[in-house]
């Protein structure tokens, strides 16, 4: 690696105030904002939107999608295309412009 051309590289708290919850880690993201951590360093501190203890598939509320219905009601709805190459006069509609 070429020296003096890449970001530092150190320890940064990431914390998800949604549920409470923060891991330290190393990362090259910086701010401004610092926390004191649970071995009584300060450390910088990045607020994140979610992490695996807020998001609904890492909890197990996550929510099965009923695809197959979803795919009965198009095809109720707009009719099924059989395999027939009815596609019109265009033929291939991926064409090149």
């Amino acid at each position: 690696m070429k020296p003096g051309i890449h970001p530092p590289y150190g320890p940064v708290v990431f914390r998800d105030r949604a549920a409470g919850f923060a891991f330290l880690t190393r990362s090259t993201a910086t701010s401004d904002k610092t926390v004191e951590w649970e071995d009584g360093s300060t450390y910088p501190v990045i607020d994140v939107e979610i992490s695996s203890a807020s998001h609904p598939f890492y909890t197990g509320t996550a929510r099965v999608l009923d695809t197959a219905g979803r795919v009965e009601r198009f095809e109720r709805r707009y009719g099924s295309r059989g395999s027939s190459g009815d596609r019109g006069s265009s033929g291939d509609r991926g064409g090149r412009r």
